[in-house]
């Protein structure tokens, strides 16, 4: 049974981009084929709520094998997908020290429907849990209005060490 919905999307012009993908990749680490965000359309401090989408190309790495003839989105990244909303809220909004935030784990996660090419993935997260070691994020990802995948994403403060690139 799906759970309550986070956010009322209705709320939220997924036209008018608050963070595009440049703006993300000044907060987030990951390039390349791991970006897997690509605008923020709604952050809310006071709710704890983030709003972003991934435009799903037919052209991504995974598309040709996963699977031939009928690609869908891998659920894995799906969960990377929502993690980096998270870990984008968590960091500009200062919640935990570091230089970026790690993903830690996840838990309840379920699949509703299939995320394919030419589909906007859009992802709600919700801070649920803060403490200085860890955050928990209720994350629930839509295409239109359908809901597609829900989880619970644990994200840890990271840094990188000195001789580390």
């Amino acid at each position: 049974m799906p759970r309550e919905l986070l956010f009322d999307l209705s709320q939220v012009d997924l036209s008018k981009v608050l963070v595009d993908a440049e703006g993300i990749r000044r907060v987030n680490p990951q390039r390349f084929e791991m970006e897997q965000l690509t605008a923020i359309v709604h952050l809310d401090p006071v709710q704890h709520i983030a709003v972003g989408y991934k435009d799903v190309r037919a052209d991504e790495f995974w598309a040709r094998g996963h699977m031939p003839g009928y690609p869908l989105m891998p659920g894995v990244l799906i969960c990377e997908a929502a993690a980096q909303l998270s870990g984008y809220y968590c960091r500009v909004l200062n919640l935990l020290e570091g230089d970026f935030i790690a993903f830690g784990g996840m838990d309840n996660v379920r699949f509703r429907a299939p995320v394919r090419p030419g589909d906007r993935l859009v992802l709600v997260a919700k801070a649920i849990k803060i403490h200085r070691r860890q955050i928990t994020t209720r994350c629930q990802g839509f295409v239109g209005s359908t809901l597609v995948f829900e989880a619970d994403i644990i994200g840890m403060p990271f840094r990188r060490s000195l001789g580390d690139s």
